[in-house]
């Protein structure tokens, strides 16, 4: 496949070697921007620290979004995932960092962004984040 496709100029990090964690989120167009659909990313290997005690904290996240003109490319995510890794930050704040990142970097129509952390101390923490209004066929 070509490098050369004018869609894939601003993609700096899909197929290099040697990645290091990154906050740039990057994007590429959307080709169906005329109708809503949905996009669904999710992991299970988010790690950050607790900023009071540097304890590990694991997370699950579930990113949901209807795209307008942007699309977010998933190795840059993977890379932005990874620079909270020995960042110390509260459960809900990233959450809400997230979801702020995102709207900034593809201006989705909606975004719904599920953090959900291993219980830790016997409690665990769910915390979502929301922009925009869903479309009819988010809870259908």
């Amino acid at each position: 496949m070509s490098n050369q496709n004018p869609e894939h100029s601003n993609l700096t990090k899909l197929g290099e070697g040697g990645t290091h964690p990154n906050r740039k989120l990057e994007t590429f167009p959307n080709r169906n921007p005329e109708r809503d659909y949905i996009v669904e990313l999710n992991t299970s290997e988010f790690s950050c620290i607790c900023p009071k005690t540097g304890q590990p904290d694991f997370a699950e996240i579930m990113i949901r979004y209807v795209p307008d003109q942007k699309i977010v490319e998933s190795k840059s995510l993977k890379l932005y995932f990874w620079s909270f890794r020995d960042e110390g930050t509260f459960h809900e704040h990233f959450a809400n960092r997230l979801l702020d990142d995102l709207v900034s970097a593809i201006a989705p129509r909606w975004c719904r962004v599920e953090v959900n952390f291993n219980a830790r101390g016997g409690i665990g923490i769910i915390v979502s984040a929301e922009h925009g209004t869903p479309p009819a066929i988010a809870y259908a």
